[in-house]
């Protein structure tokens, strides 16, 4: 067991709260609250784990269940059991070891890594870390040109599934961020950069893996004509320039060959919309509380857009799963998988891909045993009768 490993293992971590607080440790506070913070007051943040709690389970009890089948198939890939791990951007920044080590850790886990357009490895090198499925997450920064040589490449390197974001809009108020001052730190203005500097030399973990690994590097995954990879410091500006829009979808039809999933659906007329366009399925996110603060949490949204899909396309969800029974009560109400994010990413920070493995290996072995308490053998038993739902949700 090697040293990171070792670090992460029980009883030093027992659940995702642990890991949250060594990458709190271990990361300087721009960094850390890009990672755990959210828009505005963070009520939606906040909103999107509370929501679990309000919803209780309905065991079959008396029932022997020795062995427990988590295994699912989500769009053309098998899962050992039904969670995917998120698109994170900047990844990096939290770790030297970034999507690459995610993507190895995902691949010996069994389950699905869907790549973010702000990837700081490129596509080919992070399909080379795993055998395991991808899928790609696009927003439309650099424009539609840049959007088609990301997408060639992807196909190419044999990702199978496009996660198109729509709800970025405009950059989100991320307040931590602002007194942490993230958007300094990484401007390269040493004037700008001086009043957080103690921080950052208060990490010296951080700081020398960081520089070991040549500071902040451009996006490889943006490739601009004439101007090649974009800087990391311009994305902020160039998503609210790229809203994407459901005129958007007819191009990347002929973009992309495979399934496409709509990302960021969080009503039934969205959800209505994904599929007029031709979408295989939607993710029900509020993209993790970061974007428009206020709104529902996701679980709580969850069931309309079920209703209206009425299993003509698959609905995945994300936001505030902490522990396998989330995934679980996700399911039950009519998700057929869930992306975790923060989750897996606290991992990452923590203690690169031994972090991630950890962070999986909880949930996995939460959910299963959720599972087997609720007396169910095997994913497809789950439904709505094994939870008590708050009678004010949507239905």
């Amino acid at each position: 067991m090697t040293f990171q490993e070792r670090s992460v293992a029980s009883p030093h971590v027992v659940n995702i709260d642990d890991l949250r607080r060594r990458a709190k440790c271990r990361l300087p506070r721009a960094v850390f609250d890009y990672l755990d913070g959210g828009a505005e007051a963070e009520s939606s943040l906040r909103e999107n784990c509370r929501a679990y709690e309000a919803v209780m389970f309905r065991p079959r009890n008396a029932i022997a269940v020795p062995r427990c089948d988590t295994r699912t198939h989500i769009l053309g890939a098998d899962l050992s059991f039904p969670a995917i791990i998120a698109p994170v951007g900047y990844s990096r920044l939290m770790h030297a070891g970034g999507e690459r080590a995610v993507a190895s850790a995902a691949g010996k886990a069994g389950t699905a890594f869907c790549l973010s357009t702000i990837s700081g490895y490129s596509i080919e090198d992070v399909r080379a870390a795993t055998p395991g499925p991808m899928w790609y997450q696009l927003y439309l920064v650099g424009g539609r040109s840049a959007a088609e040589a990301a997408l060639g490449r992807a196909q190419k390197a044999g990702f199978s599934v496009l996660a198109v974001t729509i709800d970025t809009g405009a950059a989100g108020m991320r307040e931590r961020d602002i007194r942490s001052g993230t958007a300094q730190l990484m401007s390269r203005k040493l004037g700008a950069m001086l009043p957080f500097l103690p921080n950052i030399f208060a990490h010296p973990r951080w700081l020398a893996a960081f520089l070991a690994d040549g500071g902040l590097h451009k996006l490889p995954n943006i490739v601009l004509p004439g101007k090649g990879p974009m800087e990391l410091i311009n994305v902020a500006a160039a998503l609210a320039e790229s809203v994407v829009t459901w005129e958007d979808f007819k191009w990347l039809r002929g973009a992309w060959p495979g399934p496409i999933i709509v990302k960021g659906v969080l009503t039934g007329d969205d959800a209505r919309r994904s599929m007029d366009i031709g979408a295989a399925g939607v993710i029900v996110s509020n993209h993790g509380g970061r974007q428009l603060d206020g709104v529902s949490a996701t679980l709580r949204a969850l069931p309309e857009i079920v209703r209206v899909v009425n299993g003509q396309i698959e609905v995945l969800m994300d936001g505030g799963i902490r522990r396998g029974a989330d995934i679980a009560k996700a399911i039950c109400m009519g998700a057929r998988a869930v992306l975790i994010g923060r989750a897996y990413a606290y991992g990452l920070a923590a203690a690169g891909e031994a972090g991630v493995s950890r962070a999986i290996a909880i949930l996995r072995a939460d959910f299963e045993r959720t599972l087997k308490l609720l007396g169910c053998a095997s994913v497809s038993e789950l439904d709505r009768s094994y939870v008590d739902v708050p009678t004010h949700w949507p239905t």
